[in-house]
């Protein structure tokens, strides 16, 4: 069996430690937050890691509605001198624990399952990465839920499970990863070339 995962944070995440953690459930069942237009726009930012890896990274936010954002990810990732080209579409929506806001980051996961000389069974389930969202300035910085959050691989069975999780493991330890913990500049679009 494989499996084929759209990230929103960085590109490929084998080639890091840790993965995003993936849930069946959002923190909230639906939006409650009208779109921030602060977030609108086109994010970049760079990522290094200490050793020989870097990434690029840019997010286009765009309204979806009036409290749903799509979110487009471009990555490329470089490892040596392998490049690793990455882009992923979500979308995604506000919602609190006390003060603190959080993205609620709706993607898919396909997974392919092989049966020998059979064609190969294609399943796509829709998860959920929950990240917090700090903006001060022209500065985004976004920190997703790791996958070790939780060390027993738990699936909630309800957004009040999760966000109580979130609670109570977020007061005594750090849940989110540092390779996680990225830092985007608002800038201009880019522009599509224009031909000859």
């Amino acid at each position: 069996m494989t499996r084929l995962s759209l990230i929103f944070i960085l590109p490929l995440c084998f080639v890091l430690s840790a993965c995003p953690f993936e849930s069946t459930v959002p923190m909230a069942t639906a939006p409650s937050e009208a779109v921030d237009s602060s977030l609108i726009g086109y994010w970049y930012g760079i990522v290094k890691d200490g050793s020989d890896f870097f990434g690029i990274e840019a997010l286009d936010i765009t309204q979806e509605s009036d409290s749903v954002y799509n979110i487009i990810r471009y990555g490329k990732a470089v490892k040596g001198d392998i490049i690793l080209p990455d882009t992923a579409h979500f979308t995604g929506y506000i919602s609190r624990i006390g003060d603190q806001r959080y993205m609620n980051i709706k993607g898919s996961i396909v997974e392919v399952i092989t049966h020998g000389k059979k064609p190969a069974e294609v399943i796509n389930h829709t998860v959920y990465y929950m990240s917090n969202l700090n903006l001060q300035h022209d500065t985004l910085t976004v920190k997703t839920i790791t996958d070790s959050f939780y060390p027993n691989r738990h699936n909630f069975r309800s957004p009040d499970e999760l966000r109580q999780a979130i609670i109570d493991l977020g007061a005594r330890s750090n849940i989110y990863d540092d390779l996680y913990s990225l830092s985007y500049k608002k800038t201009a679009r880019p522009q599509p070339l224009k031909g000859f």
